[in-house]
């Protein structure tokens, strides 16, 4: 039959009993798949993880450029990093960065986002992470 109507003889589910095939034209059945597939591939967003690096003596400006890029990103969708950094004897004030980062969880607390991580002392920095709300 798929010889009279010039087209393929297509296996769809092999594992069935009896197995189920289908008369198409194989060609145009692999670019429609093809398609559909960019299709969904285009429309899935990847989940970035954003760093934001301060040190705890950062300035008031600095500051707030830092909690704009913080909004920008957990609006895209994206998770954020956020990271105090501590060199040398600033391992001393490990508690100003603390300080820090509390601060940064509570002027993002209206903001639609969890805090995935809360802030840790990890090595020589302080860090947490911020996700969207899901």
């Amino acid at each position: 039959m798929a010889e009279d109507a010039e087209l393929d003889l297509v296996i769809v589910s092999p594992n069935q009993n009896p197995p189920v095939a289908k008369i198409l034209n194989y060609g145009k059945y692999r670019y429609e798949v093809e398609k559909r597939s960019k299709e969904a591939k285009k429309k899935q967003h990847v989940v970035d993880v954003k760093e934001v690096k301060v040190r705890y003596k950062i300035d008031t400006h600095d500051y707030e450029v830092r909690i704009k890029n913080i909004k920008k990103f957990i609006a895209q969708g994206n998770k954020v990093k956020v990271v105090v950094m501590l060199r040398g004897r600033e391992m001393q004030h490990s508690g100003l960065a603390m300080e820090l980062a509390q601060r940064f969880m509570t002027d993002l607390a209206n903001e639609p986002l969890t805090v995935e991580k809360p802030p840790m002392l990890e090595g020589r920095n302080v860090t947490m992470y911020l996700a969207p709300q899901s």
